[in-house]
């Protein structure tokens, strides 16, 4: 492959750049539709830019992280249940749709806050992720006060090490609980929070921002890619194609001509990405101006929430709920990242179909994700340098050597 398909001239785009004082000077557009009436072509709007290389090689990375997800079969756990004096609002599970359904599900657990009526509108939340967090902020903007309690806060919790990208439907149940119900309610609170997402881009820092990508395969996309990494795993409803098409931009082929990339299948895709350093130190701030309160706290079972000052506590405390509770329900599900230097040419993501490789461009790094077999129910938090740099060298493998 030719280096200059991926850095062609920007001649085009300078061209496009240079005629914008025409077009705001008086009579421009009247000139241009008489020009359109009588027959003459329009000059053609300038190609897309140019894609940048990643600089994919093992020096580059500079952060390797490991979390687990907190799945359950069934779904989140959103319900109330009475322990003494106290109601506690059990709100954890979520899997690897956390910070995508964040909003919409804080919205289901205060309707349940309500119901239980806090004393001078007082609520505590256990658990700083991005559940709690999100969680805590919603309930200010309901009007409650809020303290935080929690063993660790955002950067240092597991939603802080997620890929950061709008997934409502990862890992968010089986097929054998996607029923009619659960399916209308999941539903619900995906479309919340995919509109609270949209009231947030723009803002500084660039929380939440829209990205290009693109798929691609060695085979067409409409047969099966051969590639393992989540053989051992359950299978997952696909609600997201089926109850979200209207929200969200599609997928569309591109011919070899339209990208640079080295395999006969390419596809391209536009998503929403958190850049979750920038969007977690928002809602801190958020939180504290509202008047929040943090509390560094740990609890070892569901008896000692009953020791809070607060009666109404929402447990958000994901993973940890495992242990908390004695939830057996929640399994882990191991996932790595490897985190390269920050190339801000880079706007676009990549999904090697068969190759078990995802890369996100975030403004903190090129996020190169991979899922490996083995990885579902397992507790292991422990780097693996070595798979890190396998999958940096197979990403390294799509774009020509300087």
């Amino acid at each position: 492959m030719q280096r200059r398909h991926f850095l062609r001239s920007a001649g085009f785009a300078a061209a496009a750049l240079s005629s914008g004082g025409i077009l705001a000077r008086e009579g421009a557009l009247p000139a241009a539709n008489d020009a359109l009436a009588a027959g003459v072509p329009k000059p053609p709007f300038a190609p897309l830019p140019p894609l940048a290389p990643i600089r994919a090689s093992a020096d580059r990375i500079v952060a390797l992280d490991v979390c687990t997800r907190p799945f359950r079969a069934q779904g989140p756990r959103i319900e109330a249940e009475r322990v003494g004096r106290h109601t506690v609002i059990h709100h954890y599970g979520h899997g690897g749709s956390g910070w995508s359904l964040s909003w919409g599900s804080a919205e289901q657990a205060l309707r349940l806050v309500a119901a239980a009526r806090p004393r001078r509108g007082e609520l505590a939340v256990v658990g700083c992720g991005a559940i709690g967090l999100t969680t805590a902020v919603a309930a200010q903007r309901a009007g409650y006060r809020v303290r935080i309690y929690a063993k660790e806060r955002l950067p240092d919790v597991r939603s802080f090490l997620a890929t950061g990208v709008w997934s409502p439907s990862s890992r968010i149940c089986t097929t054998r609980f996607a029923t009619p119900e659960f399916e209308r309610l999941w539903e619900a609170m995906a479309r919340t929070s995919f509109h609270t997402y949209q009231t947030l881009l723009g803002l500084p820092g660039e929380p939440i921002e829209w990205r290009d990508g693109y798929s691609l395969s060695d085979v067409p996309f409409n047969q099966p890619s051969g590639g393992g990494g989540e053989d051992e795993e359950p299978d997952y409803p696909h609600l997201e194609g089926r109850l979200l098409r209207d929200i969200g931009p599609r997928a569309v082929a591109l011919a070899p001509s339209q990208h640079p990339f080295p395999v006969p299948y390419v596809r391209r895709y536009t998503q929403m990405t958190f850049n979750i350093s920038a969007y977690s130190r928002m809602l801190m701030a958020d939180f504290e101006r509202a008047g929040g309160r943090f509390e560094t706290r740990a609890f070892g079972n569901l008896r000692e929430l009953a020791d809070l000052d607060e009666r109404v506590v929402v447990n958000c405390t994901g993973y940890g709920a495992r242990a908390l509770l004695g939830d057996d329900s929640v399994i882990p599900v191991r996932g790595q990242t490897a985190r390269l230097v920050p190339q801000p040419e880079v706007t676009y993501g990549l999904t090697w179909r068969g190759h078990n490789l995802y890369t996100v461009p975030r403004r903190d790094g090129i996020l190169v994700q991979a899922q490996a077999p083995g990885d579902f129910g397992n507790p292991d938090t422990t780097p693996d340098r070595a798979a890190a740099e396998a999958m940096v060298a197979r990403l390294a493998s799509l774009f020509p050597q300087a």
